[in-house]
């Protein structure tokens, strides 16, 4: 037996005690309620953390050699760490998971950008796009996917995590999730101000590049389907809760459909557009790839809560984002009970000296607004692009929001 198994065995043996505390059931049983929407309590949820500025104590410091090693006790020295110090409601799942390994060509562009970095062990960076449909002649360029599932890289990981840990911590593949994200494509091709002026100036364009987009999107979900790709049972889908007692419905264990899972659309770049301009140029388009999903969630960071009336337009609707940048009181007063909100607390609040007045008054209004409109709702913590090098920050933080949702 090598160094680095000793290590990841180490690690699958904490992560397996851990797998099965009683917490995790009824967690999973909070997080069903809620996107059923039959919530019991709120879910409190911390994601996209910067583990970097953490490392307070040296468990998140790697120590196998080998790369596929390496990646497997990242994964469980993060959970473990975060199970430890900041858990909330989150779940570990009974299984190490193996992705499948899925290739897909793009819509016919290369991302041409620029780039700052501030902080070199931040992924988190500034980026300057260059605009590469300026000219409507790129209209010819664009391209429908190609998507492969490379099986035999999947089952060497597979075999080689199974060989390793597999008799501690049962090793499983899982799939991917549905990220329609047509809109961050395009800033990455052409930047925000060509973009938003495009809207305004050449529409007529902007659709034709949307109508491609749009068919990128649905040959690429199609193509997954009918390779086996979707995962059908997933915890999460970006961040915010996906367990429910509706997917995957009648699912027999074999290729999982796209009515089986969550369909997940966004566009965040809209956030200073008109809900016009909103609906027409991707509320529209988006309907189109949604329909074939079995719930959807709509909505990353960008303000929706005056735009609920379009949102709603999208097929079997279930969830919906609320930022921190949106008015939670006139979301929660339209949403009602029809829809999940998806909160977004403020993440500024963990980056410097952790204010806890400011966020007990934060989550109290969040709190007091969907109980008065009869919400059902999770609160996730995420986009913590730093956490002011403090561990205690996130710590705090949680300790403060679940004895507050304990006790709503």
């Amino acid at each position: 037996m090598t160094q680095d198994e000793k290590i990841l065995r180490n690690l699958a043996r904490r992560y397996a005690v851990a797998a099965r505390d009683p917490r995790n059931q009824e967690n999973r049983r909070l997080h069903t309620a809620v996107n059923d929407l039959a919530m019991i309590r709120p879910v409190v949820l911390i994601d996209e953390i910067p583990f970097h500025e953490l490392n307070f104590d040296g468990s998140l410091t790697l120590q196998c050699q080998d790369s596929d090693f390496r990646a497997a006790e990242d994964f469980l020295r993060k959970k473990l760490f975060q199970w430890q110090y900041f858990p909330a409601d989150m779940i570990l799942p009974p299984y190490f998971p193996v992705q499948k390994v899925m290739h897909k060509t793009g819509c016919g562009f290369t991302v041409d950008e620029d780039t700052r970095v501030t902080d070199e062990k931040n992924h988190i960076i500034s980026h300057e796009y260059h605009d590469q449909l300026a000219d409507e002649s790129a209209l010819a360029r664009f391209r429908l996917p190609k998507v492969t599932y490379d099986k035999v890289e999947t089952m060497r990981r597979y075999t080689k995590y199974g060989s390793a840990f597999g008799d501690i911590l049962p090793v499983r593949l899982t799939g991917h999730d549905s990220y329609i994200s047509t809109w961050d494509d395009l800033a990455r091709l052409r930047g925000v101000t060509p973009l938003l002026m495009d809207l305004i100036e050449r529409p007529d364009y902007t659709h034709q590049i949307m109508e491609h987009m749009t068919d990128y999107y649905i040959s690429l979900t199609e193509q997954m389907e009918q390779l086996g790709l979707f995962e059908a049972e997933p915890l999460t889908m970006h961040c915010t809760s996906a367990l429910n007692s509706t997917l995957p419905g009648d699912w027999d264990g074999g290729p999982i459909k796209r009515h089986q899972v969550w369909g997940r659309g966004m566009a965040q770049i809209f956030a200073s557009v008109s809900k016009d301009m909103h609906e027409e140029f991707d509320i529209a388009y988006m309907k189109k790839v949604m329909e074939p999903f079995g719930l959807v969630y709509y909505g990353c960071c960008e303000p929706l809560d005056k735009k609920i009336d379009i949102v709603e337009k999208l097929p079997h609707l279930r969830k919906i984002s609320i930022t921190p940048w949106a008015d939670i009181d006139n979301a929660a007063e339209v949403i009602g009970n029809r829809y999940v909100i998806a909160n977004k607390p403020n993440p500024s609040s963990v980056s410097g000296n952790l204010d806890e007045d400011a966020l007990r008054k934060e989550i109290g209004h969040i709190l007091s607004t969907c109980r008065k409109n009869g919400c059902h709702f999770d609160m996730v913590l995420k986009d913590i692009s730093s956490a002011g090098h403090k561990v205690q920050n996130l710590i705090r933080w949680e300790q403060i929001v679940m004895d507050m949702v304990r006790a709503w």
